[in-house]
């Protein structure tokens, strides 16, 4: 209540013209604060994450909100299908007809150029992300386990801040006990990915849902193959078997057993792969036509342009 009412008294005192909301305490606090000062908004869902993963009090609380908050915004966007259709089957969506696909928030193609794969002996798998356990961080450490002996040339590589406020938070010991294990290296957090991208042979995100991960178009955009989990968001990137490889959710087995196909396949195999990837967030996650949908919005709303 404290959030809602200082939300509505900057929007009484702004007076914006439109209010873009995202993530899940925006979108559900912000809709009504923007609708009780009389200021159109939209509510983008970026991803739906805890509250439809876990089956809990929470969720069930978090979804009454979902559907209490969403008859306010003008228009409700989402990034996946998966996404919208899950409001939809489970009515949260008092005015359905506001939905709209947005396809991914984009990626900008100038700042995340194609870089070649590194020729070498040595293999780089890295995970990047904010380490939580559903974004399959455990399934991951379990993987590199089955794998390490295998493949001996193989790095398991996690990047990311640890101890974030979520529910599905893990902890930097449970991370440095991984690395006394000598399974995994923990390569700290940072504001520009991409020269870790750069460095890595595959990105893998085995996430247990997305809305569509920009971790994973910033590094096909790069030219990285991916190893990712079948679930919404996620195959929304990754076309199986053309820009990388596709494994169940919450299965280490399934995961080790991709990984090890990554692993095995040529490097010229690999590189195909890459191009794909490339020409596939060119053609379908372009930052441009992105941030033209946003233009045209706030023109039908306001009349102004820029």
């Amino acid at each position: 209540m404290r959030t809602l009412l200082v939300l509505f008294k900057h929007y009484r005192a702004l007076k914006p013209d439109v209010v873009f909301h995202y993530t899940i305490k925006p979108n559900i606090y912000g809709s009504v604060a923007a609708w009780l000062a009389r200021v159109p908004s939209v509510a983008v869902t970026t991803g739906l994450g805890y509250v439809f993963i876990q089956k809990s009090r929470a969720a069930r609380v978090a979804k009454r909100l979902y559907r209490f908050a969403f008859r306010f915004p003008r228009e409700v966007w989402f990034l996946n299908r998966d996404d919208e259709a899950a409001f939809k089957d489970q009515n949260l969506l008092a005015h359905p007809e506001r939905a709209r696909l947005l396809h991914g928030e984009g990626v900008d193609l100038e700042d995340f150029p194609f870089t070649p794969l590194p020729a070498r002996a040595e293999f780089a798998f890295v995970l990047i992300g904010r380490l939580l356990w559903d974004k399959g961080v455990g399934e991951y450490v379990e993987a590199a386990r089955q794998l390490r002996a295998r493949y001996p040339h193989a790095r398991f590589q996690l990047l990311g801040p640890v101890g974030v406020d979520n529910p599905s938070a893990i902890s930097r010991d449970e991370v440095a006990a991984w690395e006394r294990e000598g399974i995994i290296e923990y390569l700290g957090e940072t504001a520009d990915v991409r020269p870790y991208i750069t460095d890595a042979d595959c990105i893998v995100l085995p996430s247990y849902r997305e809305g569509v991960p920009r971790t994973l178009m910033e590094a096909s955009a790069m030219g990285r193959p991916i190893v990712a989990t079948n679930v919404p968001g996620c195959r929304e990137v990754v076309a199986d078997g053309v820009n990388g490889l596709l494994c169940e959710a919450r299965d280490a087995d399934s995961l080790a057993a991709s990984l090890a196909r990554m692993l095995d396949l040529d490097l010229a195999v690999r590189a195909a792969m890459a191009e794909r990837g490339r020409k596939k967030i060119e053609k379908e996650f372009d930052e441009r036509v992105v941030v033209q949908r946003y233009r045209e919005l706030i023109r039908e709303i306001t009349g102004s342009t820029f």
